[in-house]
């Protein structure tokens, strides 16, 4: 299962990115996947999750974007969602194609939610 690995790699970048505001809690994390990443989201998801449980990002939210398979034709230039394993291009007929989407997998954003310094019981110094 390698959505595991995959979990425990948005948790490492995101503790990495997190050493940048240290006043900050992070909210959400954001990844974009390709319909082609053979990554199951439930899967995902629940080692995410168990990977989270009990430590400083309990509670931080995994935001999935699933990125449809695009192809841009080699002869007209047309970029085209490609359905059933239908690479033709619509434009023009054409069956050479190149991928340029639908494969990635990548951390797309961290949300975080910085705390300001409470003033509430200060003392005034007028």
């Amino acid at each position: 299962m390698h959505e595991m690995g995959i979990a425990n790699s948005v948790l490492e970048a995101v503790r990495r990115e997190m050493r940048r505001y240290p006043e900050a809690r992070p909210a959400n994390v954001g990844l974009r996947i390709g319909e082609m990443a053979a990554v199951d989201q439930e899967s995902l998801r629940f080692c995410f999750e168990a990977l989270a449980a009990g430590t400083d990002l309990e509670g931080l939210q995994l935001e999935i974007e699933i990125c449809r398979r695009r192809h841009r034709c080699k002869d007209c230039g047309n970029e085209f969602n490609v359905a059933d394993y239908e690479f033709q291009c619509p434009a023009c007929g054409a069956l050479s194609s190149e991928c340029i989407s639908g494969d990635q997998l990548e951390l797309a954003y961290v949300e975080i939610e910085e705390h300001e310094s409470s003033t509430v019981g200060a003392k005034s110094s007028q």
